[in-house]
């Protein structure tokens, strides 16, 4: 079992920028990648990017793509997601999450952290 804890979310208006965390721990970890997902209230939960952990390939929705950049440290297992350009509709809860192939799906996943919420003001 993994624990997560996501941090470096706030408010900030649209144009800003802001970096969030994942810190993983657990003595079992290992995973494909870690992905970051977001969820607004009343909307199904997003995938949002993907880095793998061995080679730092990198992965986007559709809708971040060009404004965000994942990244991680291997020798923290953190991830961290850097957001340029906030727009009022990347208001949401962001939560990481360890992701095999799949990595865009998350509906098989129990352990998830607390979240970050990130709040963009127009």
């Amino acid at each position: 079992q993994v624990q997560l804890v996501e941090s470096g979310g706030g408010l900030v208006q649209a144009g800003d920028s802001l970096r969030l965390s994942c810190a993983a721990s657990g003595r079992t970890f290992r995973s494909y990648a870690m992905a970051w997902f977001r969820q607004a209230p009343g909307k199904e939960r997003e995938f949002v990017a993907a880095i793998t952990w061995i080679n730092g390939f990198r992965y986007y929705g559709d809708s971040v793509k060009g404004r965000f950049t994942i990244s991680r440290d291997t020798t923290k297992n953190t991830a961290y997601l850097q957001m340029n350009n906030l727009k009022a509709e990347d208001t949401a809860v962001y939560y990481c999450a360890p992701r095999g192939v799949e990595y865009r799906q998350s509906s098989d996943f129990d352990s998830w952290g607390q979240g970050t919420q990130v709040t963009v003001s127009s």
